[in-house]
């Protein structure tokens, strides 16, 4: 081992972030030993309050300090207008735009039988029971264009079949594979301006 043991197990610790390879972690190791130790503080203590504090809204899922995420409880967003995402990243994407004025509901996941994830294995029994409960709601599915986000768009559309529910996708703009939370603004705002319905 060519690294001190405190300073691989800090390594270690940020390979576990996602996108973050050896000489990425390597590089924010050896960047955070030089921060000065009020900064170091200041940065474990910012952690832990957000273990603590941030959790899951009770209503769509996305991350909130409180019970009820600050969209969920915004009285001006339109409650019967539900985007559903795959996770709350895609939220920040999404309000980044600042076009969107329904609200969210956040899967936390895809179908995907290859990994043995289910539909009872996501947050979908809470959108069936959020839906049964507004008058003629449209559900947006912006999930990205793969197998596991094709098998679960055709699953809700198949939960929602001879329901009053329309049901739309964003346009085909999205390149194959795409991360919601990765695209630009621009691309994100056209596609979901041009949404496809794909049942009503």
């Amino acid at each position: 081992m060519i690294y001190p043991d405190t300073l691989q197990k800090l390594i270690n610790f940020y390979k576990k972030l996602p996108g973050i390879g050896d000489k990425s972690a390597e590089r924010m190791a050896l960047a955070t030993i030089e921060i000065s130790k009020t900064d170091i503080d200041d940065f474990a203590n910012a952690l832990q309050t957000a273990k603590e504090k941030l959790n899951k809204c009770k209503i769509c899922g996305h991350l909130t300090e409180n019970d009820i995420c600050n969209i969920c409880s915004n009285e001006n967003r339109n409650k019967n207008l539900i985007c559903v995402i795959e996770d709350y990243k895609s939220v920040f994407s999404f309000e980044k735009v600042g076009n969107f004025n329904g609200v969210y509901h956040v899967l936390n996941g895809l179908i995907s039988p290859m990994e043995s994830i289910g539909p009872e294995d996501i947050n979908i029994s809470s959108l069936v029971k959020r839906v049964e409960s507004l008058e003629n709601p449209e559900l947006i599915l912006a999930l990205k264009s793969s197998i596991e986000g094709e098998t679960t768009t055709l699953y809700i559309k198949k939960i929602f079949e001879n329901k009053k529910v329309t049901i739309s996708r964003l346009s085909y703009g999205i390149p194959m594979g795409a991360e919601i939370d990765y695209l630009d603004i621009i691309t994100l705002d056209k596609a979901l301006e041009d949404r496809k319905k794909i049942s009503e």
